[in-house]
């Protein structure tokens, strides 16, 4: 019922989108028309003048009456007579090569607008969605999806209904004119018709099936190409080139056979139209020349008929190739549809609260949450954090302390209870207004191939150059960055990765600060770092102004007499509280786990060989 919906609710999002798009394109799909009534036209009169010439030029056979004027201007001046009919074939091809060149260009502009209205929507919609839709989901199959899916759809709505209305505009005004002419042989070709349409109807259903295994197939394998790339690093450092390469060489085999199993469908549809199309002319000139030689028509009339068939029966062929384009596009359509019927789980309220200024008063009440209903991660959670007050949150591994802070980002939403921010319910605030006033720092220290300056300026937007200096400095990171051959418009590699861990963190809480957050959230922003690189961390929290509300992820006991208050969690569970000196006094889990890791350190330096 959920996947039905989904669906529905996507379809029509994305007929929404497809209709207002072509609305604002109406004057440019006019003038596509228009240029294509116009290339239609040049089809029907292109083989007359040959004709004409044929007839009654060089057979010398009388005009019929509405051309009695050609048979006085050929006895006076024949080869006038001849040019002007000759200039006539070339004016209409010049004329049908214009109008088909603007048609093109007119089209091939609606639709790369479309492509560029779509991705713009389809890319806002991903990005609106919750993270727990991203955590599931492939990134490749994303890509293919914004990338792929949308550049196909830009034969579906633009080129292929314009190139089949013309072809049927075509077919109709060629096929009436063969019927006038001698309806007989036009009866022939008709006859094949049948035949074509149903051969055709079959092999479309085929490449539509073959195609929608192709587009799951590419989905596939560019999620595979994304995640070996992205840990190059680990494949190296392991020595599993030749794995990834198995399994890439896998995907791609995959990929092959349903490529070659359409391109074979798709194939056989082409030769279908050509067979059919090349036995019926076959017929039609072996009947026209026998009449021809009965006298029952002149042999322009049967040159009409070749030139007419010729054209007839490839728009034919362009429709056969035009529907196995239109199926993969169908294909498409629907993956781009399922993906915008597919709703975020945590959304602002109507009359949701922008936020001003944050004082960084945080309530907890009763607050659970699982990922999964039968593995709760947070149990009953109630605790309070002053304004102004430096936290620390600690506890053993999968204790539940990051997902903390995912709530506290609205990044999901408590299973049960509620937590306060200000007094105010936290699902009450409007979700981007409330991370603008959040500064944080993730475990994961993700940055951009762009200069430092723009990394740090993206916590803000038109950060001054003043505000990003004042930033790194706060950040203890102002020393390296001069240090750098480009100071801060030092170029940096992908997700950082020509800089040190310390040095990436460092950016990372620059970029948090630059934004003068009321509250700022630092989830283990020690973690992987040197004894040196962790002390200018710890440096820049005890800087941290009285006014902000610091709450630290931390599995580190080092410094803790930093905190003003520390909560430590244990199986979702808050089971204790207090100052580190308290803490070591109550002799529980905190204590156990600072004596544990301070125990450890002597013993793992003591055996470190000098």
């Amino acid at each position: 019922m959920m996947q039905t919906e989904i669906h529905l609710r996507g379809r029509a999002r994305f007929r929404t989108i497809i209709a207002s798009h072509l609305r604002s394109a109406k004057k440019h799909l006019a003038l596509a028309g228009g240029c294509l009534l116009g290339v239609t036209l040049m089809q029907l009169v292109a083989p007359w003048p040959l004709k004409l010439i044929l007839d009654h030029i060089l057979l010398e056979k009388p005009a019929p009456p509405s051309l009695a004027f050609l048979s006085a201007l050929y006895h006076t001046q024949p080869l006038t007579l001849l040019a002007a009919l000759a200039a006539l074939i070339a004016v209409i091809a010049i004329m049908s090569g214009a109008l088909s060149y603007a048609q093109s260009f007119v089209t091939s502009k609606i639709g790369h607008h479309l492509v560029f209205t779509i991705r713009q929507h389809l890319f806002a919609h991903v990005q609106g969605l919750s993270l727990s839709f991203h955590s599931q989901t492939r990134s490749g199959e994303l890509l293919t999806k914004l990338a792929g899916d949308t550049q196909t759809l830009k034969n579906a709505f633009t080129d292929i209904p314009l190139a089949v209305s013309g072809h049927v505009f075509t077919f109709i005004g060629m096929f009436t004119v063969m019927f006038v002419v001698n309806w007989e042989l036009s009866l022939i070709i008709l006859a094949t018709m049948p035949i074509l349409v149903s051969g055709l109807f079959i092999l479309n259903r085929k490449i539509l099936a073959t195609t929608r295994d192709q587009r799951e197939q590419d989905g596939r394998m560019a999620s595979q190409l994304s995640e070996s790339l992205s840990c190059i690093s680990v494949v190296q450092t392991f020595g599993r080139e030749r794995f990834e390469q198995d399994r890439f060489k896998q995907e791609s085999t995959k990929h092959l056979q349903t490529g070659l199993q359409t391109a074979r469908t798709t194939a056989a549809v082409t030769r279908v139209a050509s067979i059919i199309g090349a036995i019926s002319t076959a017929i039609t000139v072996f009947f026209g020349a026998w009449q021809v030689l009965k006298a029952r028509m002149t042999p322009g009339d049967l040159l009409i008929f070749v030139s007419y068939m010729k054209n007839l029966y490839s728009p034919i062929k362009d429709l056969s190739k035009l529907s196995a384009q239109f199926s993969k596009a169908m294909v498409s359509a629907q993956r781009i549809a399922d993906l915008l019927g597919i709703e975020p789980e945590i959304y602002d309220r109507p009359d949701a609260i922008k936020v001003r200024h944050l004082r960084g008063d945080i309530r907890l009440e009763c607050v659970s949450f699982s990922y999964l209903k039968e593995y709760p991660i947070l149990r009953s959670l109630s605790f309070q954090i002053a304004p102004g007050q430096r936290v620390a949150l600690v506890g053993p591994s999968g204790a539940g302390k990051s997902t903390l802070v995912s709530l506290l980002l609205r990044l999901y939403q408590p299973s049960q209870g509620t937590i306060w921010l200000d007094r105010i319910d936290l699902a009450d605030y409007e979700r981007e207004s409330l991370r603008r006033h959040i500064g944080v720092v993730l475990q994961d220290t993700m940055l951009f191939r762009a200069s430092i300056a723009d990394n740090i300026a993206y916590g803000i937007e038109q950060a001054t150059h003043q505000q990003i200096i004042e930033a790194a400095q706060e950040a203890n990171a102002h020393e390296f960055i001069m240090g750098l051959p480009d100071g801060y418009q030092t170029i940096i590699g992908e997700r950082g990765s020509t800089l040190s861990g310390g040095q990436r963190q460092r950016i990372c809480l620059a970029r948090a600060l630059v934004k003068q957050p009321s509250l700022l959230i630092l989830d283990e922003p020690t973690a992987s770092l040197d004894h040196r690189s962790a002390s200018y961390i710890r440096e820049t929290i005890a800087r941290i102004h009285e006014n902000r509300t610091t709450l630290v992820i931390t599995h580190h006991f080092v410094g803790m007499d930093l905190f003003d208050h520390i909560l430590v969690l244990d199986q979702g569970c808050l089971v204790e509280q207090g100052t580190h000196r308290d803490l070591l006094d109550h002799q529980g889990l905190y204590a156990s786990l600072y004596t544990q890791q301070s125990g450890e350190l002597p013993r793992l330096q003591a055996n470190t060989p000098t």
